[in-house]
């Protein structure tokens, strides 16, 4: 492929380099994968006005989120086992969002450690999300590791306390360790690109767990672990904990109702992120993009609102911003770019994105992104 120039050639790029397990688990929903078809398709009925005759000099997609100075109202999803699509791949797409300008997150679930994203940006602060497990032990020792790290905000996500079913990796038994079919063996043999890139690296386990948990130092007792840690439950009074333990910005990351959004509000968070976790969780839940407008009707003028799901598109994130979303994140799109050419990859989705979002704004009579509102929509297609 020559030409590359929409975050689906990346995909399509992703998919001939990267192992089909690994591929599966970033290109998957739960159960009959309903939502996480929806949070894609629910996008293309809204309807953009096109102005024409304004002045489209000096445009800017420079804006702020959570306080902080971004390139573009679009930063980086937490992804578990980023490191798998591309050896050391969360050092790489760290350090393409330094280089652009918008944040990275961090998941707890990454294969490069807090510690290696943090030497491999040279100390540029980046975000870190925590999955609240069990070991009350391990998470404060992980937030202090997110502090050291240099970390500029704690995103504490809240819709995995139990796990969904995802079909495509019990089939491709994607487990910690994996237990790849013979299929999968076979598929494995045939990425040479990938395979030497992580034979040249030490980093094939979860960094953040293996190490740092008593009788946790290999992928077998990692997955016994893990096993009994997600925390079902996880409350708000947890929040409150981690949030004082934190003592810096936090984000809240799942949030599909106006109910738990207002709850969300009384938590003392700086944002909450409307979130169905890419689909990857309850089956059947609306999308965000559908979710976001009531929930920015119901607390947006107390919280800033962020949008995560679907979003494949410059044109997407204008949507959600021109709906309230003060931010927006992108996950599997990133994740494309990544498998397909690394860190370069990674940039080149972000240059799609920013590039088809600064021409969609001016299109729509606009030359700065923080003007943009409902009015660039054609009403009743929202």
């Amino acid at each position: 492929m020559t030409v590359i120039t929409n975050i689906e050639d990346l995909r399509v790029l992703a998919q001939k380099r990267v192992p089909r397990m690994f591929y599966d688990y970033a290109d998957s929903g739960s159960w009959t994968e309903s939502t996480y078809r929806a949070n894609e398709a629910d996008f293309q009925p809204i309807k953009l006005r096109q102005r024409v005759a304004v002045n489209m000099e000096n445009r800017s997609t420079a804006t702020t989120m959570i306080g902080q100075n971004v390139a573009m109202p679009v930063a980086i999803a937490p992804t578990g086992l980023t490191g798998m699509q591309h050896a050391d791949g969360e050092i790489l797409a760290a350090r393409a969002a330094k280089k652009f300008g918008i944040p990275f997150t961090l998941s707890t679930m990454s294969i490069c450690s807090i510690e290696d994203v943090a030497k491999g940006t040279d100390g540029h602060p980046f975000w870190f999300q925590l999955y609240v497990m069990k070991d009350r032990d391990y998470i404060e020792r992980l937030i202090d590791r997110a502090k050291a790290a240099n970390c500029s905000a704690l995103m504490i996500t809240l819709d995995l306390q139990i796990l969904g079913q995802r079909h495509k990796d019990l089939k491709n038994g994607l487990s910690a360790p994996p237990k790849p079919t013979l299929a999968n063996l076979i598929n494995m043999a045939t990425k040479p690109r990938w395979g030497l890139g992580m034979l040249g690296t030490p980093r094939r386990q979860f960094g953040n767990i293996v190490g740092h948990v008593k009788g946790v130092d290999n992928m077998g007792s990692l997955s016994e672990w893990t096993a009994k840690q997600f925390d079902p439950a996880l409350n708000w009074g947890d929040v409150e904990w981690i949030k004082k333990r934190w003592g810096g910005k936090i984000i809240l990351k799942g949030i599909q109702d106006v109910e738990d959004a207002r709850l969300a509000v009384n938590s003392g968070a700086d944002a909450l992120i409307v979130s169905n976790h890419g689909g990857r969780q309850l089956d059947g839940a609306e999308s965000s993009i559908h979710a976001l407008p009531a929930i920015v009707d119901a607390v947006g003028r107390q919280i800033e609102v962020h949008m995560d799901g679907g979003i494949r598109s410059g044109q997407d994130a204008l949507k959600a911003i021109a709906l309230g979303a003060k931010g927006t994140y992108i996950g599997r799109a990133f994740l494309y770019g990544l498998g397909a050419l690394g860190e370069a990859g990674v940039t080149k989705a972000l240059e799609i994105i920013r590039n088809e979002l600064d021409l969609t704004m001016a299109f729509c009579g606009h030359t700065n992104i923080n003007t943009v509102d409902k009015s660039i929509l054609l009403p009743g297609t929202y």
